[in-house]
């Protein structure tokens, strides 16, 4: 997430952070929003509020403006919660930290909501569970939504990328025996786990195996492994690396059975991995809910950005109850100083980083590769179905609301391997691919 920019014109604009009350919260964006309808954006502005102040320019404006009856209406606005307890599944790997942590560290209860945050083994048991309704949200693979809505691989549900819970925060971890098979090149014949079909780290695994000449269903065999999993399997031998969320590629190290080949964030830095899935219905049913769900878990994602926060938080999500890992091994996922297994230590800070905001960019890229490998045989309205199912418009809204930075632009270029993904161009960039099955 890249750092706010003043509020005198930059592209992302905040009220203050999520230190401040839910009023404080509120009566800032109220104050905020008066001063873009009354001074529009512009060097005048900016002159004016440097020169000035913001405090004597709302003064000012206070005198024909009844600031303090907007305030008023901007509480009452919150509305009763339809719904105070709810169930969220999570499956335990450091993708969900901002779900995981609103829980120990308070964020939930901020905001009336007594939330249950359920461990569940695997992906597929989350799709059914959100489907069933036994769970009202859940923590997804950001291309689990769009999946589900077009009914891939299960029936067709309306369901919504609310916030975007990580980026970056994978890495393909091979097996000690392969130190000196370090060119994808030499991998014919190997096997790899991924989380799930439709994941970002079957998408990418795939992707960078193809720019080096493999073909991923021909030239090696790519299973679906629950990531709790994946440290047990390939020390029995059962593959020979994955592409695999965090903790469990470090863990890996830890426990002296392989290394880090790469981060993910070399392959695309700032990609989109898990997310907050919601269904249709349950925004629908419950919107007051709904809100105090979403500023929960987008401030607890803010919390989780900033890098001195790091190791609180890696002690809120270590215990057995939510991840069930060595502290160690959660502090260098989090932290960005890590072992890689090749008798290095590593200090990357962005290794996995959070940023709540769902661009619809990001969803065009996910349909281009579920297009291209053949998950989806339909032809496919790219804009559109992102459009639908990442809500950048109302996240946009909300995060204004209670004051975290937002970008003006929902969508932008994406650079993936050195090769620039033009999101107005979808269907150009699939075709661009030489190993493809569509």
């Amino acid at each position: 997430m890249a750092d706010s920019e003043s509020n005198d014109g930059g592209q992302r604009e905040e009220v203050n952070d999520e230190r401040l009350t839910d009023d404080a919260f509120i009566e800032r964006a109220v104050e905020l929003a008066i001063l873009h309808e009354m001074l529009p954006d512009g060097p005048s502005r900016r002159e004016l509020l440097r020169a000035v102040g913001k405090g004597a320019v709302l003064s000012a404006l206070t005198s024909f403006f009844p600031l303090g009856a907007a305030k008023a209406l901007a509480q009452e606005a919150k509305g009763a919660l339809e719904l105070k307890e709810l169930q969220l599944g999570f499956v335990p790997i450091t993708c969900a930290t901002p779900i995981i942590m609103a829980d120990p560290m308070g964020f939930y209860a901020k905001q009336g909501l007594k939330v249950n945050v359920v461990k569940t083994a695997g992906w597929a048991l989350i799709r059914d569970k959100v489907l069933n309704r036994e769970y009202h949200a859940s923590h997804m693979l950001s291309p689990m939504p769009l999946t589900i809505s077009l009914g891939a691989g299960s029936r067709p549900q309306a369901t919504y990328v609310a916030a975007i819970e990580n980026i970056n925060g994978q890495a393909i971890t091979l097996h000690l025996k392969h130190k000196e098979r370090r060119d994808p090149k030499q991998w014919k014949g190997m096997k790899f786990a991924v989380p799930f079909d439709y994941s970002m780290h079957n998408l990418l695994v795939r992707y960078y195996v193809a720019e080096h000449g493999i073909d991923p269903d021909k030239d090696i065999e790519i299973r679906v492994v629950p990531p709790p999993e994946m440290v047990a399997n390939l020390r029995a031998g059962n593959i020979d690396g994955y592409l695999g969320p965090e903790p469990f590629n470090q863990r890996a190290v830890y426990e002296e059975v392989g290394f880090i080949h790469l981060l993910s964030k070399e392959l695309w830095d700032g990609h989109p991995c898990c997310a907050l899935g919601v269904p249709a219905a349950f925004i629908q049913e419950n919107p007051n809910t709904f809100a105090a769900l979403f500023r929960a878990i987008a401030t607890a994602t803010v919390h989780a950005h900033k890098p001195e926060n790091r190791a609180e938080i890696a002690k809120a999500i270590a215990p057995a109850n939510y991840l069930n890992q060595p502290l160690p091994v959660v502090e260098q996922v989090l932290t960005g100083r890590f072992a890689d297994g090749l008798g290095k230590i590593q200090n990357v800070p962005g290794r996995a980083d959070f940023d709540p905001f769902p661009w619809h960019s990001m969803g065009v890229w996910i349909l281009t590769q579920l297009k291209r490998w053949g998950y989806l045989k339909q032809e496919i309205d790219y804009r559109g179905v992102a459009e639908q199912v990442f809500l950048a418009t109302d996240a946009r809204r909300r995060m204004i609301e209670i004051g975290l930075p937002v970008p003006k632009e929902s969508y932008m270029r994406h650079e993936v391997m050195g090769k620039t993904f033009d999101p107005a161009k979808p269907d150009d960039y699939v075709k661009s691919f030489a190993i493809r099955r569509s």
